[in-house]
């Protein structure tokens, strides 16, 4: 039984693979590589990337902060028990 549905599973595997030879690979993939297509998508690519950077630096910014803060409100505390 267990063979049954290995030897299926690789015959369709094999059947859609081999079916559409154009859905292989999309137009920027199987292109050039200096075309406007793939450079646009590079932009693409980086533009997105930039995006990424800045959400992630803006988070890191924002829990430095946090823990900035955090020392400073502890530092206090501690500061003013000792002085009572």
């Amino acid at each position: 039984m267990k063979t049954i549905r290995v030897l299926t599973a690789a015959g369709l595997g094999s059947a859609f693979g081999l079916a559409a030879p154009a859905a292989r690979a999309c137009a920027a993939c199987s292109g050039q590589s200096d075309s406007l297509m793939a450079q646009g998508m590079n932009a693409g690519i980086y533009a997105l990337l930039g995006v990424i950077g800045s959400v992630l630096c803006a988070a890191c910014t924002f829990f430095v902060f946090l823990a900035r803060r955090s020392a400073a409100v502890a530092r206090a505390e501690q500061d003013k028990t000792k002085s009572v």
